[in-house]
């Protein structure tokens, strides 16, 4: 029997197997999430133009300097500026122009004053308060200036990086494209949620579960569904899909067993199978396949060890296709609320939840360590991790844990 090789060998096959996938040009909406695969450099200023950051009138400063609430100063206006209706491009000495929020401020003004320092004079305006030179107003390139480096190419866009590029006319940006994974579930005793089941039959949840976390990821999943557990059905079904797909995932059919349907149909392809030194989630198996050598990953059909095996190996490739770095999620420490044993020369993955308390982080595990109970790995939030070496590990004691509902 072929020994298993460690977690760490199989990420490396897999990720030796994918490529970062060649960036385009695409409309700013759909690179949400992306990583920038350019560096953005602002061509025009923030704001463009001096523009008034208040309701209130524009003025000369000289012109008010003496104004207060005891000895106001009367003003002639000449004219009123609104947002995208600049009718007032200048002021004399002596004259003040009505101006709204976010208006260009016309030539010969270098002040604002608010609303609420004057009377609110249509023809005439009582001015109660003289304002500092450049008083509630924005200068042009205050925030962002000609020539500035606003995204740096592997950035990852968000919504406040995606509102500054629409702020400086970029309809598009260049980003990765969302890799296309194809998600198949195998197995004849499968049915879809909503079907009758007989007595020996169980809903696919898989295939749910993986296209759920493909989402997720920031992947476009293609659920296919559920494949009867004959090589040749699945092979076909397989060569269906290749066409447009960057990556495929599978679920079932790798183990030890006469029915192991992918197993069978993609050894013959040049499909590496084994088991890694794991729990749960032992048997695995990777490949590129098709004239387009689309890379394979093909997973046991238990469902713990399905998700599992996804974040160590699909998750990872998944984000080098996209650019995303890292690759892998990261780990982080917590205080362990129990005692757990784990078998020697396998890396143990327990479900758990973490928290906090005045110590710090800890982490509780949920459900018992059998790969078919999906219903801890649902209200797990984390998974606890114990290293090959480790046997057992005492309440109180620090572990590595992987926190799946953060974003990284």
């Amino acid at each position: 029997m072929e020994e298993p090789c460690t977690v760490e060998e199989h990420l490396e096959r897999v990720l030796g197997g994918v490529r970062p996938m060649t960036p385009v040009a695409q409309p700013l909406l759909d690179t949400l999430g992306l990583a920038c695969a350019e560096d953005v450099v602002a061509t025009i200023a923030l704001p463009s133009f001096d523009n008034s950051a208040m309701d209130g009138y524009a003025v000369r400063g000289a012109d008010v300097a003496a104004a207060t609430a005891e000895r106001p100063v009367t003003l002639p206006v000449v004219g009123e500026i609104g947002a995208g209706q600049a009718t007032v491009r200048r002021i004399e000495p002596g004259t003040v122009a009505k101006i709204m929020t976010g208006a260009p401020i016309p030539e010969g003004a270098d002040a604002v004053v608010p609303y609420e320092w004057t009377d609110r004079g249509a023809d005439r305006v009582r001015i109660d308060g003289a304002p500092q030179p450049g008083q509630h107003v924005r200068p042009a390139g205050g925030d962002v200036s000609v020539g500035d480096l606003l995204v740096e190419e592997g950035t990852v866009l968000g919504p406040r990086r995606l509102g500054l590029l629409a702020s400086i006319g970029r309809a598009t940006v260049m980003a990765r494209p969302r890799p296309r994974v194809v998600v198949l579930s195998t197995g004849s005793e499968l049915r879809d949620p909503g079907q009758e089941l007989g007595p020996d039959l169980i809903y696919d949840g898989n295939s749910y579960l993986l296209a759920a976390a493909v989402l997720r990821a920031g992947a476009i999943p293609v659920r296919v569904g559920i494949v009867r557990d004959e090589p040749d059905a699945f092979l076909q079904t397989l060569e269906a899909e290749l066409e447009g797909a960057d990556l495929v995932l599978t679920s079932g059919g790798v183990s030890q067993g006469d029915y192991d349907v992918v197993k069978e149909a993609l050894r013959r392809e040049g499909v590496w199978f084994g088991p890694v030194a794991m729990q749960p989630g032992k048997p695995q198996g990777f490949g590129l396949i098709g004239p387009g050598k689309t890379p394979i990953v093909t997973l046991p059909g238990n469902s713990v060890s399905s998700y599992i095996s996804f974040e160590m190996f699909v998750l990872p490739a998944i984000r080098t296709l996209m650019g995303l770095v890292p690759a892998s999620r990261p780990q982080v420490e917590a205080r362990l609320t129990r005692a757990v044993r784990s078998p020697e020369g396998r890396r143990q993955f327990l479900r758990g939840r973490v928290g906090t308390d005045e110590q710090g982080r800890y982490v509780e595990p949920v459900g018992g360590a059998g790969s078919h109970l999906i219903g801890a790995l649902a209200v797990a939030n984390c998974l606890v991790v114990v290293s090959e070496q480790t046997t057992s590990v005492s309440a109180g004691e620090r572990v590595q844990v992987l926190l799946l509902d953060e974003d990284f």
